[in-house]
């Protein structure tokens, strides 16, 4: 029999602890409640990346990935593949002037397009103000 002085101080006998068991069952049930809320934030998020417009952040990913040092270097195709939304298609067209170069499908009539001014490289040492539209919609 132990008596009061073999205790950890501030212990008392009258204390009780949680069965494992128990234990376990709340260990599971704040599992299921976590796995349950991240299965609905997921289809939350996924419901709202169909209603956000795609071209805008596809622009920006092209002129990214066209650029050097601010200015798009034609030819474009390469960009076009790398700035491409998963599941989407693009296209991509330059004009500067009367020079016009393009990337990527023919655009469908209910793309969503956006424009961009850019500093386009015309030739070695030429560099001109022009127009980019990129068009984005989704891959039948």
């Amino acid at each position: 029999m132990s008596s009061s002085s073999d205790r950890a101080p501030g212990s008392s006998p009258d204390r009780g602890q949680v069965e494992p068991l128990a234990a376990l069952a709340a260990v599971f049930a704040v599992g299921v409640g976590l796995s349950l809320y991240a299965g609905a934030l997921d289809g939350a998020l996924a419901a709202l990346d169909d209603d956000r417009e795609m071209a805008p952040t596809a622009a920006d990913a092209f002129v990214d990935e066209a650029a050097s040092f601010g200015v798009v270097d034609p030819p474009l195709s390469t960009a076009a593949e790398a700035a491409r939304p998963t599941g989407y298609r693009l296209n991509a067209t330059l004009s500067v002037g009367e020079h016009r170069w393009q990337a990527g499908p023919s655009r469908v009539a209910d793309a969503d397009c956006v424009e961009r001014r850019v500093s386009a490289r015309t030739a070695p040492g030429t560099v001109r103000p022009g127009r980019l539209e990129v068009c984005v919609w989704p891959a039948a």
